[in-house]
């Protein structure tokens, strides 16, 4: 019997959810499992993935073959690689403590990667609102400076043209300093 680790989809339409399962290659993609691993929102930035990594390794150290983006997926966790070095433990390659140094720094690297993303992420999610709020601002104003110039022209008609004419001496200027 071939074992393959999975998605299995649920969820509704355009809001898809997965589930990452260990089934038998000839059962149907959402049919009869052997056993659950873990699931795998697509939805999110970045997308969330939540999985037994223990169980997952030992499906994988058994034999059973993942698809393709359950591979990718299970390469971003670290299982292939904690596989990759526990064959090399097997073959005598390297010892244990040396695998398991491997391991545990590259998780530290992966995890300072992922948080200075996020950490990025949020930086330029700061900046593009404080970005949006200055332009709000500047369209606020322009909006109170037009309301005050009609308010001054309902007032006194006499303050109005002298306000016209200093709108115009500035535009008079420019093209006569080209």
């Amino acid at each position: 019997m071939a074992v393959r680790i999975r998605l299995s989809k649920r969820g509704r339409r355009k809001l898809a959810l997965y589930d990452i399962v260990v089934s038998d290659s000839r059962s149907p993609r959402d049919g009869k499992f052997i056993q659950k691993l873990g699931t795998y929102n697509p939805n999110t930035n970045p997308a969330t993935v939540v999985l037994n990594d223990e169980l997952t390794f030992d499906w994988v150290m058994k034999g059973a073959l993942p698809t393709d983006t359950a591979r990718t997926i299970l390469s971003e966790r670290g299982v292939m690689f904690k596989k990759h070095l526990q064959i090399g433990v097997d073959k005598g390659a390297i010892t244990q403590e040396a695998a398991d140094q491997k391991y545990s720094a590259w998780v530290n690297q992966k995890h300072a990667a992922k948080t200075s993303s996020s950490d990025a992420l949020a930086g330029k999610k700061e900046a593009d609102k404080k970005a949006r709020l200055a332009a709000e601002v500047k369209v606020k104003e322009a909006k109170a400076e037009q309301v005050r110039a009609k308010k001054i022209v309902a007032e006194n008609p006499v303050a109005a043209a002298d306000l016209a004419e200093a709108a115009e001496a500035p535009a008079a200027e420019e093209p006569a300093a080209e």
